[in-house]
């Protein structure tokens, strides 16, 4: 990240935070894989309504609320447990509760959701938070706000990609059996990003990659705009 965007980010306003929450989301592989898993079998527009509103009240939660108040964790374990989610809904989709692990019926989908949702959201809020937030109080809320209703406009435009996606496998003859190709993948795709977070845990020399400690942090906004200065004399 660039002085100059680490600048524009504690001086921005409504619209960057917007900016910078869609862009969080559309680059949210992790997020997108378990999106596409909660849709893929609803089967009219009501259904994805509520299950996405689900999702959105659960993340909106923490992704609004641990920000605010600074709550925050290891960023490569929450992220970890976002890829469990990923596996967790191929697993779902493909029956593996009843088939393998012998249950009579799934756990209630719709709390699965919520809980993940909250999950993610935390996920969302713990990068945000390696930012340089610039502002405290109502302002900082009006920040998180402004990247939460930026991740929401991200979030719809996969969506509305995901659904058209949909529509067109759903018409192929082979679906059943693609269906489950699919969602093996989905299993594959988490257990991968599993992986991944579970190595930088291990293995980062700085898990705090970006984040400014709340004693440097006046002395950070000093520092940038000194460079800056520099750089345009």
């Amino acid at each position: 990240m660039s002085e100059e965007a680490k600048l524009t980010i504690i001086n921005g306003g409504f619209l960057q935070y917007l900016v910078l929450g869609a862009e969080h989301m559309l680059t949210g592989y992790d997020h997108l894989l378990f999106l596409f898993g909660v849709i893929f079998f609803l089967k009219n527009f009501k259904e994805i309504i509520k299950f996405i509103s689900i999702f959105t009240l659960g993340h909106s939660i923490t992704l609004i609320g641990a920000t605010f108040m600074g709550i925050t964790a290891n960023y490569w374990l929450i992220d970890a447990v976002i890829a469990l989610s990923v596996c967790y809904k191929g697993f779902d989709n493909n029956g593996y509760f009843q088939s393998y692990l012998g249950f009579k019926k799934s756990p209630p989908i719709t709390l699965m959701v919520f809980i993940f949702g909250l999950i993610h959201g935390f996920g969302l809020s713990t990068r945000l938070q390696q930012l340089p937030l610039g502002e405290k109080g109502m302002a900082l809320f009006s920040q998180i706000i402004s990247f939460n209703f930026g991740v929401e406009l991200g979030q719809i435009s996969a969506l509305v990609i995901m659904l058209l996606i949909m529509t067109e496998i759903k018409k192929l003859k082979n679906f059943k059996r693609l269906s489950k190709v699919l969602n093996d993948g989905l299993i594959l795709a988490g257990f991968m990003l599993l992986i991944m977070q579970l190595h930088g845990y291990f293995h980062s020399i700085n898990p705090d990659d970006f984040k400014f400690s709340e004693d440097n942090h006046i002395h950070h906004h000093l520092e940038i705009d000194n460079k800056i200065d520099k750089e345009h004399l």
